[in-house]
């Protein structure tokens, strides 16, 4: 379907509260994405997803009315760290460079009402990997984010919630990657996002083992 569909024919914007009927769908679309990767995920209820849109903190990409893209922002530890989550672009709409359009006005989101927050990010996705290096994130041990219990409770609903139990919340699957306004940007080189790659995979092996 993308060889007859323009990038430019795709609105990427800040969502509005009109939005909030698209919540089901985007659900939907996060879990049937985590299926197709064999990844973890943290289950959302549409209305999660909905008071994220009606709250100002979500962005949605369009193409006429179909919702084709979306990512949202969370606040923890009293506004000291700003997540960056639920990326997520419609399987018909890939390749059209989307999922980096999203991510930068996710990022834009974050740094305009949260512009002294540190922004972070849990993945195992190398492509939303390499969208953070993009962006000025370096991986980070999980005591470098948020202490925030409220934040980690959500990781309840991941499928690999046992690893980060069992492992006193210091380390998972996903790779910790955190944004900080205050210090210089890194000089990420183009394979730093193959070696935290490695590493997760690295971390899986070992746990498969035991």
């Amino acid at each position: 379907m993308t060889d007859n569909i323009k990038a430019d024919e795709i609105v990427v914007e800040y969502a509005q509260p009109e939005h909030a009927k698209y919540a089901e769908h985007i659900c939907d679309l996060i879990y049937e994405s985590a299926l197709q990767r064999g990844t973890g995920i943290a289950r959302r209820s549409p209305e999660y997803i909905s008071n994220k849109i009606t709250g100002g903190k979500a962005v949605v990409a369009l193409h006429g009315d179909r919702l084709v893209g979306f990512s949202y922002i969370e606040c923890w530890g009293h506004g000291d760290y700003v997540a960056t989550s639920g990326l997520i672009v419609d399987p018909e709409y890939r390749h059209l460079g989307l999922a980096a359009r999203i991510k930068g006005k996710t990022f834009e989101l974050a740094r305009l009402r949260f512009p002294f927050a540190k922004i972070f990010s849990i993945t195992t996705s190398l492509p939303v990997m390499k969208l953070n290096s993009r962006f000025g994130y370096k991986p980070v041990t999980f005591s470098e984010l948020t202490d925030d219990e409220e934040f980690w409770r959500g990781c309840e609903g991941c499928v690999n919630y046992d690893i980060l139990k069992r492992n006193n919340r210091r380390m998972c699957l996903c790779t910790g990657m955190l944004y900080d306004p205050k210090q210089p940007l890194p000089h990420n080189t183009a394979s730093t996002p193959y070696i935290m790659m490695m590493k997760n995979k690295l971390k899986k092996l070992l746990h498969l083992k035991k």
